[in-house]
């Protein structure tokens, strides 16, 4: 089991999207996503969220704002289980992220990029003020069913 967090940040209608380009044997390779990564042992994973924003954008968050709990079933081989934040407060520049492009993409454009199914199933959760747990079957890399549960 992987345990990981996802960060959306938002800003006029944009979305902040790593174009994941750049990484030797990477499971995103080509991919669209937000930010995070794995959380570190001891980690809460609002402490990994606002490190790995840092790590691959040089973007200091506040407040990050928890939205749901994902669950990525036989991903690749393994269950993930990704906390998905959103933020709007954030200090600091960018810097090169040696993962991929990093790119402000408007909102309306997101769903024409090269990102994950269960991707394009979740973002409209985002701009809801309920919480949400969601469960996606994958097998490999082929997703083929997600149930959820929104609460609040």
């Amino acid at each position: 089991m992987k345990l990981a967090t996802l960060v959306y940040l938002k800003h006029n209608g944009h979305t902040l999207m790593l174009h994941r380009i750049k990484k030797a044997n990477d499971i995103h390779a080509g991919k669209w996503n937000g930010l995070g990564g794995k959380l570190e042992p001891g980690e809460s994973p609002e402490q990994c969220a606002i490190r790995e924003v840092k790590e691959e954008s040089g973007l200091e968050i506040r407040a990050p704002r928890l939205r749901g709990l994902l669950v990525f079933a036989d991903f690749k081989g393994d269950d993930w289980y990704v906390w998905v934040y959103t933020a709007d407060t954030f200090s600091g520049d960018l810097i090169d992220s040696s993962e991929g492009r990093l790119e402000w993409i408007p909102d309306s454009q997101l769903p024409a990029l090269n990102l994950w199914p269960s991707d394009l199933i979740f973002f409209p959760w985002l701009e809801q003020p309920r919480h949400f747990h969601a469960r996606f079957q994958f097998h490999g890399d082929q997703m083929f069913g997600h149930e959820v549960n929104f609460y609040g």
